[in-house]
């Protein structure tokens, strides 16, 4: 019998399975979340998200999906050029409850660059996931920013 190498417990193929189905649907998630903002397409986030989500992040807090995504379209632009490169995605789960931290770095290839905006920024995602009866999705939303450059990046390619 297999042992959970959190608790040292033993557990049933059937539950290290489900931990394993479940780890792989939170972090989905997260990139499901960095893929929506990089393509501008907040609405995207709707199917991501609870409708009491909390979001705290540079660009501000939103409390309520439609704040969130309201957010999220104001600080990521389809002509941003904007790409999350996402690592080191750790799932901490407790039954319907899962915690993520993630570290990202994203770039905003901005056509007109803001002095007071980074351009390009490195950071930890702390996120929290629960079970619905529509699968996983996000409850909380946390962005601590590391390090920022304000260093202009040039997209490339068609807008």
């Amino acid at each position: 019998m297999p042992v959970h190498d959190d608790a040292h417990l033993p557990v049933t193929h059937h539950d290290a399975l489900r931990g394993l189905l479940d780890r792989e649907d939170v972090a989905r998630l997260v990139s499901r979340l960095t893929s929506a903002l990089d393509d501008g397409d907040a609405d995207r986030l709707r199917d991501l998200l609870v409708p009491d989500a909390r979001a705290t992040t540079p660009g501000g807090t939103a409390q309520g999906v439609d704040a969130v995504v309201a957010q999220a379209a104001r600080n990521h632009r389809p002509d941003d050029g904007v790409q999350h490169l996402v690592g080191n995605v750790l799932v901490d789960l407790a039954h319907d409850h899962a915690e993520v931290r993630a570290n990202v770095v994203a770039a905003f290839a901005r056509r007109e660059p803001q002095a007071d905006r980074p351009v390009t920024l490195g950071a930890v995602y702390r996120l929290r996931a629960r079970r619905t009866d529509a699968g996983w999705r996000l409850t909380h939303i946390t962005t601590e920013p590391i390090w920022t450059s304000t260093t202009p990046v040039t997209r490339a390619g068609p807008a």
